[in-house]
């Protein structure tokens, strides 16, 4: 995310689980980051690409998230691997629609 132009501000916690129920984002869509950027939340490996989208575009919305760790979201990239995933926005009432569907 640094790389990405954001500014980032790390929170070691012992159990996101607490982060992500304060924030209401329903343990389902939960992996193991959590952050927030201008009111939204963010949740796992989400490419800074979408969050500069989601920012661009403020939809009303939690935020996004990508549940799970797969291999080929960034931070994960393991060589070789290309897994799909999808980056799902997360409404406030806990429902969730794709944002973007990767590889692209």
């Amino acid at each position: 995310m640094r790389a990405a132009g954001f500014s980032v501000k790390v929170t070691e916690v012992d159990d996101t689980t607490a982060a992500r129920k304060r924030l209401g984002l329903p343990d389902r869509f939960g992996s193991c980051h959590t952050a927030t950027v201008a009111g939204y939340v963010l949740e796992g490996h989400v490419p800074a690409a979408e969050v500069k989208r989601l920012l661009a575009q403020r939809p009303k919305a939690l935020g996004l998230a990508v549940p799970g760790m797969p291999p080929s979201a960034p931070g994960m990239d393991v060589p070789g691997r290309k897994d799909p995933y999808d980056v799902l926005l997360i409404s406030a009432d806990g429902q969730s629609r794709v944002f973007a569907a990767y590889p692209k």
